[in-house]
């Protein structure tokens, strides 16, 4: 009885570590929101990782985390580190573009729990007397990644956080930043 059983748990094992190996190794996460205020007031906010406090979703995860901020005060250059919790884990973010009112660029470097690097693009387009404000993380994935994702849904996951990340951003820039 316990050889089956352990013929049965390693050809589940087999079964995972296949299936992940054919899983994709690129990876999209995408949300947008229209905040009704113009590019150049929503821009600063994304621009300046101290302004983050204010609004992004992280910033909530771990209230404690040690955060560390070097290069330019914002824009290019611009680089916040971070390390907390398990649930926040530590990395890097550095603004490797900046065009205003129209695009933020961004490296993220995760140190913890998994390391890894993936790009985050910013994009602010008018529309309609508002703004729609893009967030979008491009990356790969490696294979212990791809088991990852086997078991998790990182567009659920991460996707969720960007919706509460617009959604204050949206509140702060339409309360004219205050």
């Amino acid at each position: 009885m316990l050889v089956k059983i352990l013929l049965v748990v390693a050809a589940l094992i087999a079964a995972v570590l296949v299936i992940a190996a054919f899983q994709p190794s690129q990876f999209t996460v995408t949300r947008t929101t229209l905040i009704s205020a113009p590019p150049s007031a929503i821009f600063p906010e994304v621009n300046d990782f101290h302004r983050w406090l204010a609004w992004s979703p992280y910033e909530k995860v771990d209230p404690a985390m040690q955060r560390t901020f070097e290069g330019a005060p914002s824009g290019v250059g611009a680089a916040y580190g971070w390390s907390g919790n398990n649930a926040i884990g530590a990395g890097k973010m550095t603004i490797t573009e900046s065009r205003p009112g129209d695009l933020i660029g961004i490296r993220l470097e995760f140190f913890k729990p998994m390391a890894g690097v993936s790009q985050a693009t910013f994009t602010f387009r008018p529309e309609s007397g508002a703004t729609r404000v893009t967030w979008t993380m491009d990356g790969t994935n490696g294979y212990l990644g791809k088991i990852f994702c086997l078991f998790m849904n990182m567009d659920k996951m991460v996707g969720g956080q960007f919706e509460q990340g617009l959604a204050e951003l949206k509140k702060l820039a339409e309360r004219g930043g205050k």
